[in-house]
């Protein structure tokens, strides 16, 4: 039987003004799954993803990566298991070069000299950066950074990739420059996102979380076919978008 990449079972957790985040939260996701994690303002899916690499760590519940269950113990590897690429690119890039950036992580696992330089180049290269190395990530744009984010993450060689939405800030070119990048990665990945035609154009399958708990998990396109249910948790989908034409697109031939 296969471990999944990320198993997350009943998660529960309050802030500390007594409100509830998630509630008795559960999912898993295969190895090399991308998957899509979408819901309204509030939801807690922000507060999920900082549970999963031990950022947040819940009331009840647990969360286990590649087998390994969260705990103490096994923060340290967590955390390196799973990469979390924040929303605000600047948040995570906070090094005079962008060498520097990709190999801060590196630097922290105690590697040094050629095997350091080896995993800088390796992550630069996998978000097609490589010319950027010498570069200040504070005049790059905005998908540029974005990418050099990733490429932070990548450089820890980690199971599982976490993306706060991917696209905000990002112009039509950006945004489409990270959707081709995105797919060609092998990682399994989770993508919290508004943007509903980018979780259908790079990810098979999609969960709702809505007041904390999940609410829909299937097929992207069945469920962005689903109007009813989108209304529900305030999702839309953009102005001419065809939900019929979703479902058409995407049914598998007879």
């Amino acid at each position: 039987m296969t471990v999944p990449a990320l198993e997350v079972a009943g998660l529960t957790f309050c802030y500390p003004n007594g409100h509830p985040a998630l509630e008795d939260l559960s999912f898993t996701v295969d190895v090399g799954e991308r998957v899509a994690l979408l819901g309204p303002n509030g939801a807690g899916k922000t507060t999920l993803a900082l549970h999963l690499n031990g950022i947040h760590r819940a009331e009840a519940g647990s969360i286990a990566v590649a087998g390994t269950e969260l705990t103490d113990t096994t923060l340290p590897e967590i955390r390196r298991r799973v990469g979390m690429v924040f929303q605000d690119a600047d948040d995570q890039l906070f090094m005079p070069t962008v060498g520097e950036d990709v190999a801060f992580g590196p630097s922290n696992l105690g590697l040094k000299g050629t095997e350091r330089d080896e995993r800088v180049a390796e992550a630069l290269a996998m978000v097609q950066a490589a010319e950027f190395i010498e570069r200040s990530p504070h005049h790059l744009s905005g998908g540029e950074k974005r990418r050099i984010a990733l490429a932070t993450v990548l450089a820890m060689r980690p199971d599982v990739i976490v993306m706060d939405e991917p696209t905000s800030g990002l112009d039509p070119a950006g945004r489409r420059e990270l959707a081709d990048l995105l797919q060609t990665l092998d990682h399994t990945q989770l993508l919290i996102t508004h943007d509903l035609p980018f979780a259908l154009e790079v990810c098979p399958r999609s969960i709702i979380v809505s007041d904390g708990r999940v609410v829909a998990d299937g097929p992207t396109p069945a469920i962005l076919a689903d109007t009813a249910l989108l209304e529900a948790h305030r999702l839309e989908l953009p102005f001419g978008f065809d939900p019929e034409f979703l479902t058409r697109r995407h049914r598998p031939a007879a």
